[in-house]
């Protein structure tokens, strides 16, 4: 692993806005389910912004609900766009991928790109996501989440510090791995994987039960009781910055 790591957070379903132009595309159903987890992930944002207060890291986190677009998803992925929008024609999909789904991505990798132009400087990617308790039918058994791809041995050696060390300091909390979700699947995080090296990026995401993050007191005072596991473990940025997109 490099002599220091460098924190980077992104947030990808930060807010739930859609656009005046599409929002007539929607269901009333979707209409409905735009401030739930569907549209969005509740709590992430504030969960980054905290962290990026006080870490200092950059910090790129978008508004647009998934609802219209997925920019944790590839953008061949079946899901990637909203279910209201996979019959629009090529030209359409691709004018809705330029405005609000390559910006954030390139952005974001150009961030990483720069930062590793430092020599022995590693990225540590930490994508913060939050979960909803129960999904048909099945409640979720954590509180805690690292996704991560086990068979890349910088995330295997995180993994082996962030998941114990989080376990011992929070205890009332239950801390899993690749949970409820697997962090080796379909996302940003792997896309990044295969554009960077292994001993100079690890690609995380921290999924957070929505069950701790049902007010803004809640949310900021869990960003606070992760602050001292997080800030020991990465090189300090002389200043970080927030991106949010669109930026207009």
């Amino acid at each position: 692993m490099a002599k220091q790591w460098v924190l980077v957070l992104t947030c990808e379903h930060g807010g739930h806005q859609i656009p005046p132009a599409y929002r007539s595309s929607l269901t009333p159903q979707e209409k409905q389910a735009l401030p739930t987890h569907r549209g969005w992930d509740q709590g992430a944002l504030t969960v980054a912004l905290h962290l990026q207060k006080h870490l200092h890291s950059p910090l790129f986190a978008a508004m647009t609900s998934r609802l219209l677009v997925d920019l944790n998803r590839s953008a061949h992925h079946p899901s990637c766009l909203g279910a209201s929008f996979r019959g629009l024609d090529a030209a359409a999909k691709e004018s809705l991928l330029e405005t609000y789904y390559h910006p954030y991505r390139e952005a974001v990798e150009a961030c990483i790109r720069q930062l590793l132009l430092a020599r022995d400087t590693a990225v540590f990617h930490l994508a913060v996501h939050s979960f909803t308790p129960e999904l048909a039918g099945e409640v979720r058994t954590a509180d805690l989440a690292w996704l991560y791809d086990p068979a890349r041995a910088s995330e295997r050696k995180w993994a082996d510090v962030l998941v114990p060390s989080f376990r011992q300091s929070l205890p009332t909390l239950r801390t899993r791995r690749n949970y409820p979700y697997q962090g080796k699947s379909d996302g940003f995080t792997r896309y990044l994987r295969q554009t960077f090296p292994v001993s100079r990026y690890a690609g995380f995401e921290l999924e957070i039960n929505q069950s701790l993050l049902s007010t803004v007191r809640s949310q900021t005072a869990l960003a606070k009781a992760l602050l001292p596991l997080l800030s020991p473990l990465f090189a300090p940025l002389s200043s970080g910055t927030i991106a949010l997109f669109p930026s207009a």
